[in-house]
């Protein structure tokens, strides 16, 4: 009636594991052979202002890309200009061939890769005809662009100046 007979009940004792984040961290890639250009120096203001993100850019000798990372195409653009990818660590990676290419519907750009395909720096993810866009007057850079900067701690291009396809020229650190 006043609690006396009943046994007392064993406190539980809250175990708390503390939850550690770790950083990881990732390597980009030449996308093509070429000249590689800090995004500063590219001329369209979304890229070189970095509104979409911190990256790079290739200026290509031959109109063969190929995935800038490890991992997964989750996106091609339905007029080929772009390819989204996303890394085993959660980076969101954009690859843009060329600048206001988007008007081109299509037209100078070979798609190699599907939406779910895995890809490595040795991966042909696609062609451009390179004459087919100077004709246009487009811009041929191949715009490399972290798009979740939110996520990444640290970011650098380590290579800047001629470089060959599927070379390693950045390296990021994502949040821990």
């Amino acid at each position: 009636m006043f609690g006396f007979f009943k046994k007392k009940e064993a406190k539980k004792e809250e175990t708390k594991t503390p939850v550690t984040s770790v950083s990881i961290e990732g390597t980009l890639f030449s996308p093509a052979n070429g000249k590689v250009i800090a995004i500063g120096e590219v001329s369209d203001p979304v890229f070189g202002e970095k509104m979409m993100g911190d990256g790079y850019a290739v200026v290509p000798t031959d109109g063969k890309i190929y995935a800038p990372v490890n991992g997964k195409v989750t996106s091609v653009f339905p007029t080929k200009h772009a390819i989204g990818l996303l890394m085993d660590n959660g980076t969101e990676v954009l690859l843009h061939m060329g600048l206001d290419t988007v008007e081109l519907k299509g037209a100078p750009f070979e798609i190699a890769v599907t939406e779910g395909q895995v890809v490595t720096p040795e991966t042909l993810v696609a062609t451009v005809d390179l004459d087919a866009l100077a004709t246009a007057g487009k811009d041929n850079a191949m715009v490399v662009v972290i798009t979740n900067m939110d996520k990444i701690a640290s970011f650098a291009v380590t290579e800047l100046g001629e470089t060959t396809a599927s070379k390693a020229i950045g390296t990021f650190t994502t949040k821990g």
